[in-house]
């Protein structure tokens, strides 16, 4: 199952190779982009998700679709042995070797370039995976979500943290208007690349969301499988395990 939406649609190459490059392109200012893109609330979402990786008292996380480290950093704090953030794109892992750096959490913390449907560790290697806002960013959604049930560990947790839409009046209207008219505004006044600002909310759109998401992590034999939305629905939190 893939998500049929590019960032540059006039281009032929892969939608992968597509997303690699527009992530590249955003590397510089895709922190500040995120924060003010969710007025600073994914923090917040984000300490929720590493609030239920610390109930499992996991040691060795995968962060997969890193970009520039933040939940690998946030999960640091949770004491872990290691923590290993995977990224499709050098330009975002690059930004957040400087900021762990500077953090002095690279004894802990290893950024590795690599895609999420190959992932080059053995399996049952982790015991815990995360991904914020990058599994609508699979080109294949179920090669991905099977490439991390075989690197987790029998029991080990998944968390993912992705967009979603809401379905109640009126923030269904007021969250549309925000993607199609607001993000793309900021993408035209604060980024060099304005399709990748198109491209984001389009991704958003084109997502199983809630119980859709749920029955594909599921049919991908996670088990436990649960959804949180987050602001009336803008976002959600899907934690499930792997079968022990």
């Amino acid at each position: 199952m893939g998500i049929d939406v590019k960032p540059y649609k006039d281009r032929d190459n892969s939608r992968k190779e597509q997303v690699t490059q527009m992530f590249d392109n955003i590397s510089g200012n895709y922190d500040f982009m995120n924060r003010i893109m969710t007025f600073g609330i994914d923090i917040k979402w984000r300490k929720k998700v590493v609030k239920m990786v610390a109930e499992t008292n996991a040691k060795k996380i995968l962060d997969i679709a890193t970009g520039t480290g933040d939940f690998a950093i946030m999960l640091a704090g949770i004491n872990p042995d290691k923590i290993v953030g995977l990224d499709i794109s050098e330009g975002m892992l690059e930004v957040g070797k400087k900021k762990i750096k500077e953090k002095q959490l690279d004894h802990l913390i290893e950024m590795v370039l690599g895609d999420s449907e190959n992932l080059p560790f053995d399996d049952n290697s982790f015991d815990a995976v995360t991904v914020g806002f990058g599994v609508r960013n699979f080109e294949n959604l179920d090669k991905g979500l099977q490439e991390i049930n075989r690197v987790l560990r029998p029991g080990g947790i998944f968390v993912v943290l992705e967009t979603s839409q809401p379905e109640k009046f009126p923030f269904k209207q007021l969250y549309r208007f925000h993607s199609k008219y607001i993000i793309p505004l900021l993408g035209r006044l604060f980024s060099k690349d304005q399709k990748a600002y198109e491209y984001l909310p389009e991704s958003a759109e084109a997502f199983p969301y809630g119980e859709a998401f749920n029955n594909i992590l599921k049919k991908n034999e996670f088990i436990s499988v649960q959804n949180y939305p987050l602001l009336f629905g803008a976002a959600s939190i899907y934690k499930s395990f792997k079968k022990a």
